[in-house]
């Protein structure tokens, strides 16, 4: 277990966190036609969407309820009340997630109240689906916000049930804040291949896969989870959970639906995707394709070819918890030491780390503690890419965001073909770094002076 080591700084430089409502606003974004709403400043919305933009390279949908210096100061409960009778009216989304920021939370704000009042007052919107969540963007991170509106999901939308296993077929999917589009595709291969059903609760692979709409606009979401599809969660024959900070979530959906639960940290290494095949072999009654085992086989020839590469390697991470555990562990697996670790906010994923200490901190605290550890490859998001070039060491891009990396958000890190890829990336990264070598000196070898020869005067 790694000892976790607060910050002692008054304040961040060059943050690497991304806040609470940003992580709860994705959540929302993996379910139809759904409109996440920000409930504090527009200038705190218009942060998010640039950030959203720039990484998954598509409009994304965001509304604000646009709180003002008199509503900050004489409470703006009034404005929930209005932006969701305009959202409801104008668009008529099948979801509202509405969400806390840190001005709206300062201010004392009552989201539960604001929701009541909406629905006495416009009945004809009973229709439309209303979660909240507060994530104050002054604690927490991206993965922690993502986690508290997945739970305030199952808690507002999935009553208690016993039809546990009435849709034998089906499994829940419990998708944590580090997975890619990309993954989730995996993800959804990997059980279809088993004859079963994934139900991905969020299901970002087909909201922000960046596929192309058919329809001229749209205000919400286009693909996702249906509301309709996630009221079938409670009849599942199981439910998969990824990611240690999922796992609060995952208690509630078993607690209300009997449906049992299986964890995973990750399936970032070897080790957790082969628990994955074997489970899903388990659930099903079926042996595992042949298709997996030849990836098997063809991740353990790169870990072979690589080993020369990655082994003894020393990496600095840069991540939320959960992601940062899945780097470490692969790293790891392949014989390769992270000589420091920077989280921005506490998390049950740090306590799996097999590390002596992680850093709760910015990108200046990592940038410190890897030049004096001498760090070899860094792996974080775009941020350190200015890291990177002081430290004149090469960068691995992963988490969110990446602004500077066309593809990061459809990149497979799951599964024996996402590892094998990470693998030859993390190769090439350490080849494309030419290390002079000093020339070696002998202790043994004698410096010869050289004198002139002496001139030897002619007689006459």
């Amino acid at each position: 277990m790694a000892k976790i080591h607060k910050r002692k700084k008054p304040l961040a430089v060059a943050p690497l966190k991304a806040s609470q409502t940003m992580g709860a606003a994705l959540a929302y974004l993996g379910f139809n036609r759904s409109m996440p709403l920000m409930h504090g400043s527009q200038g705190c919305t218009a942060f998010a969407k640039v950030f959203f933009v720039r990484h998954f390279r598509e409009p994304i949908p965001l509304q604000t309820t646009a709180m003002d210096q008199v509503s900050s100061i004489m409470g703006a409960d009034d404005n929930i009340v209005e932006a969701l009778r305009a959202i409801s009216d104008k668009q008529k989304p099948a979801l509202i997630g509405l969400c806390s920021t840190g001005l709206a939370e300062t201010q004392g704000c009552d989201m539960t109240g604001a929701i009541g009042q909406f629905r006495r007052k416009y009945p004809e919107f009973d229709k439309v689906a209303v979660v909240a969540a507060n994530t104050p963007d002054f604690s927490g991170c991206f993965e922690t916000g993502y986690a508290l509106a997945m739970k305030a999901i199952f808690e507002a939308l999935i009553p208690e049930s016993s039809r546990a296993g009435l849709r034998h077929k089906q499994v829940n999917v419990i998708c944590g804040a580090h997975l890619t589009p990309g993954d989730l595709e995996f993800i959804c291969d990997s059980i279809e291949s088993f004859g079963l059903r994934p139900l991905l609760l969020p299901d970002l692979s087909t909201s922000l896969d960046g596929h192309l709409p058919t329809e001229e606009f749209n205000p919400l979401t286009t693909g996702g989870l249906t509301l309709d599809e996630l009221a079938t969660a409670c009849e599942s024959r199981a439910t998969l959970t990824i990611g240690t900070s999922m796992q609060a979530a995952a208690e509630l959906l078993q607690q209300r639906t009997g449906v049992e639960n299986h964890a995973f940290p990750h399936l970032h290494s070897l080790k957790q995707v082969d628990r994955w095949m074997m489970t899903l072999a388990e659930l099903s009654g079926n042996e595992v394709p042949s298709r997996w085992r030849r990836h098997r086989s063809q991740l353990q020839d790169a870990m072979l070819d690589t080993h020369f590469m990655l082994g003894q390697l020393r990496v600095a991470i840069a991540a939320d918890p959960d992601l940062l555990l899945a780097l470490h562990d692969l790293v790891v697996s392949m014989g390769g030491e992270v000589v420091t670790a920077v989280a921005p906010a506490k998390g049950p994923a740090l306590a799996e780390l097999a590390m002596e200490e992680v850093q709760i901190g910015d990108l200046e605290d990592l940038e410190n503690d890897a030049r004096e550890a001498r760090a070899e490859l860094l792996i974080g998001n775009s941020h350190l890419a200015e890291t990177s070039a002081r430290l004149h060491k090469p960068l691995l891009r992963a988490g969110f965001p990446q602004y500077d990396y066309v593809g990061g958000f459809q990149r497979v890190w799951c599964g024996y073909r996402g590892i094998q890829q990470t693998l030859f990336d993390i190769s090439n990264l350490k080849l494309s770094q030419h290390e002079e070598i000093e020339p070696y000196h002998s202790i043994y070898a004698q410096k010869q002076d050289h004198e002139p020869a002496l001139k030897v005067a002619s007689g006459g």
